[in-house]
């Protein structure tokens, strides 16, 4: 049994930060790709960020320059800093472990 616990979600004005972490635990030795994906109201889930386990990283258009991504492999640990927020970024995220665990999701509003 895998499980993803995700924190670090809130309401933030626009411009402002916040930090999300995706812990794994459970039955899981090795982790290719990690990512954040997110799922705004009446929209499709969609990629923000992935990392492999060399490092590589890749970023949806809308974030890119604004979110980085990083992991701990010691932790089993993915993260994704959000700066320069803005209202568009308003959704749900959810951690993805190698492209078949998801985490419970965590609300991202941006709001003044």
């Amino acid at each position: 049994q895998v499980q993803l616990v995700e924190s670090g979600g809130g309401l933030v004005q626009p411009g402002g930060s916040l930090r999300l972490s995706c812990a794994a635990s459970g039955r899981i030795f090795s982790i290719n790709v990690m990512g954040w994906y997110r799922q705004a109201p009446g929209k499709e889930r969609e990629l923000v960020a992935t990392i492999n386990n060399v490092g590589t990283t890749n970023y949806a258009d809308s974030v890119k320059g604004r979110f980085t991504i990083s992991r701990d492999n010691a932790k089993k640990t993915v993260y994704l800093q959000m700066n320069s927020l803005k209202a568009e970024d308003t959704a749900v995220y959810y951690c993805n472990i190698a492209g078949v665990y998801w985490g419970q999701g965590t609300q991202v509003t941006v709001s003044s």
